[in-house]
């Protein structure tokens, strides 16, 4: 009854992306935001060239775990791609959130 409240949870779907093969983990934050902290093993695209991703990822059928900082942005770019054509597309939420380790610089 209440999990339609349930905002996603980035550490459980970090730990997801960790057990699907193939997976990519895609933070669509600025560059900047992406350069001062990230979850690592992700992959940086800023949801303003959320088109780009094609070139990251050319299979549609490729696992995508979006993720930004607050949920917002991944939202919005997890419904673009999803548009685009990729067929296992996942917003994961806020790495506000985010409670495992992080990564600095590109």
């Amino acid at each position: 009854m209440f999990g339609f409240f349930k905002k996603d949870d980035i550490n459980t779907g970090v730990d997801e992306f960790k057990n699907t093969n193939g997976a990519v983990l895609l933070d669509v934050r600025t560059k900047d935001e992406y350069r001062s902290g990230h979850v690592p093993g992700s992959k940086n695209i800023d949801v303003s060239e959320i088109d780009k991703t094609t070139q990251l990822v050319s299979d549609m059928s490729t696992p995508l775990f979006v993720h930004c900082l607050s949920g917002a942005r991944s939202s919005r770019a997890a419904d673009a791609l999803k548009s685009m054509g990729y067929t296992s597309v996942k917003n994961i939420g806020g790495i506000n959130s985010y409670s495992g380790p992080m990564e600095q610089g590109s």
